[in-house]
């Protein structure tokens, strides 16, 4: 059984978790594999890691926040659900620990003093993997990268079939981000305009002022799934937009992934939790999970 808490200050908690299949060293379009850097599977379905005893273990207890939808959130009883709470249930089925489990959501801003404090054991909130947070903290292998994806009208007069009929036009994207720079790095021929934020990049692409936008991939599905249910009485309730190519994944622009965090001293556990998701992924679970709470998929 997994005990489940919400806290609005430094208790230990849930983790949020975001299934992942792939993710590369960096990456130019999913079309053209010869200006592709390679892409590298997280989980090798033949590799077989030592499955870690951890019965000296009295509790597992795990960090997350409740503000990041469908991942870990709030249900309408106020009880902490969403796809990292069901996560963490196959983890520690999987390391014969669920019993022993619990998980509790504090403000992300506290994540990384209550793990130092062992009020926690792991956290798994989405926290940037850096060389300044690498001298307190160990970490699993990653195990999401979220994508780069292309949206693009496919109500326009010409519309777009592959990313190379992008080259010579404009597309949308937020300025100062990563995907501005690697949109500019992996597609050179392509003329990005930039916006002041996410939500006028995405009101210019419903009104069209833009064709194509360029951007984070679950931002733009979550977006393209509200569209959808949104149209006004009467009007035609065929999508306005549709991801064209991609995923574009690239460690160089989009950052080293998702890991589960751990104290430094703990590395054993930051092991374990490699066993637990390699099984996973293997036993074709992760890909149940993700299919539970993205419905479009995120690759």
């Amino acid at each position: 059984m997994i005990c489940s808490k919400v806290s609005s200050l430094k208790l230990w908690g849930a983790f949020y978790i975001v299934l992942a299949l792939l993710v590369s060293s960096g990456m130019a379009r999913a079309d053209d594999a010869a200006k592709m850097e390679r892409m590298l599977v997280l989980f090798d379905a033949h590799e077989r890691l030592a499955k870690p005893d951890l019965s000296v273990l009295l509790r597992l207890r795990f960090l997350t926040t409740v503000d990041f939808p469908p991942f870990s959130f709030l249900d309408q009883t106020g009880h902490l659900t969403g796809f990292n709470i069901d996560l963490i249930r196959e983890v520690c089925k999987e390391l014969g620990v669920e019993a022993k489990c619990e998980v509790q959501a504090i403000p992300f801003s506290d994540i990384e003093i209550a793990l130092l404090s062992k009020h926690a054991d792991a956290a798994v909130a989405g926290l940037a993997v850096t060389k300044s947070i690498r001298a307190d903290f160990a970490f699993s292998r990653p195990y999401l990268m979220l994508p780069a994806r292309f949206l693009t009208r496919v109500d326009g007069s010409k519309p777009r079939n592959a990313v190379d009929d992008l080259d010579g036009t404009s597309v949308g994207v937020v300025s100062g981000t990563a995907h501005e720079a690697m949109l500019k790095a992996f597609f050179p021929a392509i003329k990005p305009e930039g916006f002041a934020d996410q939500a006028a990049l995405m009101q210019a692409l419903a009104q069209g002022k833009v064709q194509t936008v360029f951007g984070d991939g679950l931002q733009l599905s979550f977006w393209l799934a509200t569209q959808s249910g949104n149209r006004p009485t009467g009007q035609s309730a065929t999508p306005c937009c549709a991801f064209l190519g991609g995923p574009f994944l690239s460690r160089r622009y989009l950052g080293e992934g998702m890991s589960i965090m751990v104290r430094k001293e703990d590395g054993f556990l930051a092991a374990a939790f490699d066993y637990a998701l390699a099984a996973l992924a293997r036993k074709g679970r992760m890909d149940e999970l993700s299919r539970r709470y993205f419905a479009s998929g995120l690759y």
